[in-house]
């Protein structure tokens, strides 16, 4: 059968396949926990839901401009320059499918084949799998541990070619859960600016930050700011994932590109979303900081019994909800009858074994780590790690 060769390429997602067979065997009945989501366990709080059904009720149920309606364009322009500090227009906003499609249409817009885009690892699954789809060239620049999982200026400047075309830029980061300083973003905007290339910031997780604050790479002035793509989103802070609204500021001509191109891939994001969209914006942050208080004590739980149990540890994230735990004291060893090898091998057995779904990270550029979420009960949080316990003793 005849097929595209650049789609055979890309990669499935191990997050999505993850998650996809811990539900399968939980409709089967088995005892399974999971921590493979990258969804707050919350509600979307009721006035936005409200706002989704007063929309329905007044018809708003039609095709949309392309980008978005000017209300919620309107709010989310509103939103840069009340949380961020950034002047852009409305018509600099693109409204998407989720951040997600913000992104795809983002590497379409910027790039011709064969350029080369920069991505910090480990990093979010699906870049690599991006920038593939635009015809580009993923380039990966690797991170420690010992260095929070960033990526220094030095370490930049060496990956640099003259097809370099971009940099992916991810704070708070998924899966590591790291937050750039404000140092360290000048650094980088500096480095972009010097070289004359695009920053696509991804910012899903702006709010969800517990030491220090966010502060947006493009908010170091017009040079840097003309050569940024902001991508964000209501899925994480609102928990509203399922609405799939992302959202996407950028240079006047990059963001008519963006559109254009979602114009022909989707059309409009859904316009009842929308709506929920600009109450969500416009709604204060008091339920969010509810959300983000039992965050703090799932990762402080989550951190400090990882760090109790022989063969694994973990650093302490400053942000998102993900813990990334390292397991490369295990490989080699056997667990259960069987040798692991590898972080997909860890992940396996212990679904297996176990029934507890994490995510290896073979598919996030390291495979000495697995992804835990807590974005989940405590409850779970504890039952997971005990098994953990009993599986390691195997």
């Amino acid at each position: 059968m005849y097929v595209s060769e650049k789609a055979k390429s890309i990669k499935a997602s191990t997050t999505l396949a993850i998650d996809s067979k811990f539900k399968a065997m939980k409709a089967e009945g088995l005892d399974v926990v999971g921590f493979g989501a990258g969804e707050p366990d919350f509600d979307t709080p009721d006035y936005i839901k409200k706002a989704a059904i007063e929309a329905i009720n007044a018809g708003k149920t039609k095709y949309t401009p392309a980008a978005g309606t000017m209300e919620v364009r309107k709010a989310v322009a509103e939103k840069f320059s009340r949380e961020n500090g950034l002047s852009y227009e409305p018509t600099q906003i693109v409204v998407s499918n989720g951040a997600k499609h913000s992104l795809v249409n983002a590497f379409m817009a910027i790039l011709n084949p064969g350029d080369e885009v920069i991505i910090p690892a480990p990093f979010w699954v699906s870049y690599p799998e991006m920038v593939k789809l635009a015809d580009g060239v993923p380039v990966i620049v690797d991170s420690t541990e010992e260095a929070d999982f960033k990526v220094t200026v030095a370490a930049l400047e060496k990956a640099l070619t003259p097809k370099t075309r971009a940099l992916v830029l991810n704070s708070p980061s998924n899966p590591t859960g790291m937050v750039y300083t404000a140092e360290e973003l000048k650094a980088i905007a500096d480095f972009a600016v010097k070289n004359d290339i695009y920053v696509i910031s991804d910012e899903i997780y702006e709010h969800l930050i517990y030491e220090g604050k966010h502060v947006s790479i493009a908010s170091f002035g017009e040079d840097i700011k003309n050569r940024t793509i902001i991508i964000n989103g209501v899925s994480k802070t609102y928990a509203m994932t399922g609405w799939r609204i992302g959202f996407a500021a950028a240079a006047p001509e990059i963001a008519k590109i963006m559109a254009n191109v979602q114009s022909h891939a989707s059309s409009n994001p859904n316009s009842i979303a929308q709506a929920a969209t600009v109450a969500a914006l416009s709604g204060g942050m008091d339920e969010i900081e509810v959300m983000k208080k039992a965050f703090v004590e799932r990762r402080n739980y989550m951190v400090d019994r990882i760090n109790s149990i022989d063969g694994v540890s973990c650093k302490k994230p400053n942000g998102a909800f993900y813990v990334l735990m390292n397991i490369s004291k295990i490989k080699g060893k056997t667990i259960a009858g069987k040798v692991i090898n590898t972080s997909d091998d860890f992940a396996e057995l212990f679904l297996q074994e176990a029934k507890v779904a994490v995510v290896p990270c073979s598919g996030f550029g390291d495979d000495n780590f697995v992804r835990w979420s807590y974005a989940v009960s405590m409850d779970t949080i504890r039952e997971g790690l005990d098994r953990l316990e009993k599986f390691l003793a195997m």
